[in-house]
């Protein structure tokens, strides 16, 4: 009796657990991510802000957000005053 009800019951319950499963991947995927640092970097000159912007974050990571790409120089966040003097880290997406 115990085998004939394992073997009927564990393909129902695998089938429910994949089905659970792809509902949780597909919710996760349309699930907001977290902006809470990004940030537009800006060129400094002078240590005043310049008009080159770009996507940066202000959570440290192992790189440094540059103005064009990974290389070229620092992002800067832009203070009041137009002051550009912390460096931003590269976005991670």
């Amino acid at each position: 009796m115990k085998t004939l009800f394992l073997k009927n019951m564990l393909p129902a319950g695998v089938i429910a657990l994949a089905v659970s499963g792809a509902f949780f991947t597909t919710s996760m995927q349309n699930a907001p991510k977290n902006n809470a640092g990004l940030r537009f970097g800006y060129n400094a000159i002078a240590g005043k802000c310049g008009n080159i912007e770009v996507n940066c974050d202000d959570v440290p990571s192992d790189d440094m957000c540059h103005i064009s790409g990974t290389t070229g120089p620092l992002a800067y966040d832009k203070q009041a005053g137009n002051n550009c003097v912390n460096a931003l880290w590269h976005r991670e997406e």
